[in-house]
């Protein structure tokens, strides 16, 4: 708590600071792409004179605001790939000035304009946080030919996949569910289609891609480990364009353009896979009844009404498809839909008002003659946000609010009359979550940064509903019954969040972060990473809030004028509140679920390398993470510490992108990771003729380590004033690499007295083309 109180006293310290900035001159505008009229987030803004030099990047909308003392100035503006703007300017009174930057059109100029962002890896005090270019996804080979955001995270360092034929994540020793995945500000709860293969972002609907891996800053919360923010096209305000890909199992295409020239646009994009139809192709009857597909659409429309003031709607919606005829039939998907509305107050305050709504469900249809049954289940969110930004000389101030109300409907099984399976309805749940923030980004001088912020938290479980109270070793110890609305357990919780970069000089850095965050959303599954039929809980009477700490370290230095980036980052992440299982936990379908459940605390340390060369022909990065991940409940392996499930000792991967021609371009990607922790049979014993296995210590084994070298090249065909089109080539798992996705066990063939372990693995070598056009 004193530590809260620190901060809190140097957050208010600095306001006379900021009040008294406003005697200086500003100068505001937003930074746009001058061919398709897009915001460019993260641009480049420098105002430079012989005495003066600043600058900063502009906001989630393009926006910028700059305040310096009155006199001549050179306003800069870059952006990689794209040419740099450069206007002298006289700062006299306020100013308001928008830019359009023209999209860079030789790979010359594409390689000054990125080696312009001028250090801003070194000199940002924010820690942990990666950006995803989008335009470097062209180039990565990946599964079936398919972009994906999702799988380029899993190329960095302190970000773990869960497996082949998984997109769930885990970062910094965090659980799968610790991470807050956002598309345009709603919360997308399952990112994967077709359990893993791909992901539920379209690539071509996707305009930024931000990971906060640590020190996430005050506006985000309710997740322990990371947040992927990850923000949609606005579409094309100059001009209607057409855009897409033919696969060799799925296509793409988007259409985007202006609904009023320079004023309002939209973008529509839509995915699907064919596998069904191709399915249907064949003979057999049997298979042409099985279903196997998703498909997707994100949408956005705005509307600027002045200079200050433009709206925003966007939307997602997808759905997966998977069945066998006469055996079962699951389906899962997202819905979303984000309003958001811009204000500027003046030239400094800055402001977004959004409206969210957010909905995740399942269902899972058992066919089996007479005992036919489903079972439904969602999560649903509606939220409100209001956030500002206050810009400053040497400030930029952010605060603002948040509030979501959440229900969950558990499991809801319906079976036909003549069923063996019982219906059954799980009560829905509700909750209240609400947050206050504020930050302050204040540059001290010109080597040293401070990022503070903090963030109060509260949530609340409402009724109605009947609660029951377990005791710490989960026996039932009440039951009460609530009214709609009514408060059942209420938590408030204050998050510190502090980070500083000290500039050794304009190559090099050094900085550091604590953070606090909390969690009252989690997910109850017992294979430790992500799948369509995951249980949600909330915080309760039983069920705590996660908390997580996390203290980290950081060297950043770039070479040869930015042409070369490296970073080693350590941090160590202390966890509370963690949630487990009692051994033979059945949670499926299960009202009383809290009384399974274990609770107790994690740690997670590391050390994360990594190395990116930004120009040339030769491209790409390297990262390398040395990690370790422990649980600890009383009531598993005694109450000792042991691995948790995403426990890896090493992560290494390698990604490299090389230009042979203005038309040809090859690249390569390859992971060597350790494997999971696991828990494999101590023994068997034989009841009836059947062999049952029993087990002693939780993930005392470890799965085979896994490697992968993936190749891919990209064919551009000539381009026309008003064509574009290119050919994707790529072979997945060139090497034939068996990695594991499961490993059972079973007797021996002729020897039933021993036991053989059978490894299950998911993919050879899968080639791919695609086929991407643009007009």
């Amino acid at each position: 708590m004193k530590i809260t109180f620190i901060f809190l006293f140097i957050l208010l310290s600095s306001v006379p600071f900021i009040l008294s900035a406003q005697q200086r001159m500003t100068i505001s505008g937003t930074v746009k792409d001058g061919a398709t009229g897009e915001t460019l987030i993260g641009a480049t803004v420098k105002l430079q004179s012989a005495s003066q030099n600043t600058g900063l990047a502009t906001n989630a909308y393009g926006f910028y605001s700059i305040t310096a003392p009155a006199g001549e100035y050179n306003l800069i503006v870059s952006y990689s790939g794209y040419q740099i703007s450069t206007q002298k300017v006289l700062l006299s009174k306020a100013l308001n000035i928008n830019i359009a930057l023209a999209p860079a059109s030789t790979l010359q100029e594409v390689q000054i304009s990125a080696g312009e962002l001028k250090n801003g890896n070194v000199k940002n005090p924010q820690m942990g946080l990666n950006k995803i270019n989008m335009k470097d996804l062209d180039n990565v080979p990946v599964l079936l030919g398919e972009k994906d955001v999702l799988k380029a995270i899993q190329f960095l360092p302190g970000v773990k996949s869960g497996g082949e034929g998984n997109t769930g994540f885990f970062v910094r020793g965090g659980a799968a569910d610790q991470n807050l995945i956002l598309l345009d500000e709603a919360t997308v709860y399952n990112s994967a289609h077709l359990l893993g293969f791909f992901s539920t972002f379209n690539a071509d609907a996707i305009k930024d891609v931000s990971l906060y891996k640590g020190g996430m800053p005050a506006q985000y919360g309710g997740r322990l480990s990371s947040v992927l923010d990850v923000k949609m096209q606005d579409g094309n305000d100059k001009k209607f364009g057409v855009e897409g890909g033919l696969g060799l199992i799925a296509s793409r295409i988007k259409a985007e353009g202006p609904l009023i020239q320079n004023k309002s646009s939209f973008m529509i994009s839509a995915r699907r896979t064919y596998i069904d139809l191709l399915l249907k192709a064949f003979g057999d009857s049997a298979l042409k009844k099985n279903t196997l597909n998703f498909y997707d659409i994100n949408a956005k429309v705005n509307y600027k009404f002045d200079d200050k003031n433009t709206l925003y709607l966007s939307g997602y919606f997808g759905q997966d498809n998977i069945g066998i005829k006469d055996l079962f039939a699951n389906d899962w998907g997202n819905t979303t839909a984000t309003m958001r509305f811009n204000h500027i107050f003046n030239n400094r305050l800055f402001s977004n008002t959004s409206l969210i709504y957010n909905r995740y469900s399942y269902a899972i249809e058992l066919i089996d003659g007479q005992n036919n049954a489903k079972v439904k289940s969602l999560i649903r969110d509606l939220n409100f946000k209001q956030d500002f930004q206050y810009f400053s000389s040497n400030h930029l101030l952010r605060f603002g609010l948040q509030g979501t109300h959440h229900q969950i409907s558990p499991s809801d099984i319906t079976a036909s009359g003549n069923s063996s399976i019982n219906p059954l309805t799980i009560e829905k749940r509700y909750g209240l979550e609400f947050s206050l923030y504020v930050s302050d980004e204040w540059k001290l001088s010109e080597k040293f940064n401070l990022l503070m912020g903090l963030r109060l938290s509260q949530f609340s479980l409402l009724g109605p509903g009947t609660i029951n109270t377990y005791s710490s070793d989960a026996a039932f110890v009440s039951s009460k019954t609530y009214k709609s609305g009514e408060f059942v357990k209420n938590y408030f919780n204050l998050e510190p969040r502090f980070s500083a970069s000290y500039t050794l000089n304009d190559k090099n850095s050094i900085k550091t972060s604590y953070n606090r965050n909390t969690q009252n959303i989690h997910i109850l599954n017992n294979s430790g990473t992500s799948a369509p039929t995951d249980q949600y809980v909330m915080s309760s009477n039983n069920i705590k809030p996660e908390i997580g700490d996390e203290i980290a370290l950081g060297y950043f230095k770039n070479t040869e004028d930015n042409g070369y980036e490296f970073s080693a980052e350590i941090y160590y992440k202390w966890l509370q509140n963690q949630i487990d299982y009692k051994d033979g936990a059945d949670l499926t379908a299960n009202a009383e679920v809290e009384s399974l459940l274990l609770y107790g605390k994690g740690r997670a340390y590391g050390l994360e390398l990594y190395g990116k060369k930004t120009k040339g022909r030769l491209t790409g990065w390297i990262s390398y993470t040395l990690s370790k991940t422990e649980r600890q409940f009383e009531g598993i392996n005694q109450g000792s510490y042991f691995p948790a499930r995403q426990d890896r000792t090493h992560d290494l991967s390698l990604v490299a992108m090389y230009n042979l021609s203005k038309r040809w371009s090859v690249s390569a990607n390859y992971i060597f990771n350790t494997g999971n922790s696991v828990t494999y049979p101590a023994g068997k014993y034989d009841i009836g003729g059947l062999t049952t296995y029993y087990y002693t210590d939780r993930n005392a084994n470890r799965m085979p380590n896994t490697s992968r070298l993936d190749i891919g090249a990209t064919l551009k065909a000539k381009e026309t004033r008003r064509f574009q089109s290119s050919w994707t080539f790529s072979i997945y798992n060139v090497l034939n690499t068996k990695n594991p996705y499961a490993i059972r066990f079973r007797d021996k063939e002729n020897d039933p007295t021993r036991t053989e372990a059978v490894q299950t693995s998911l993919f050879g070598i899968i080639p791919s083309v695609t086929y991407n056009f643009k007009f």
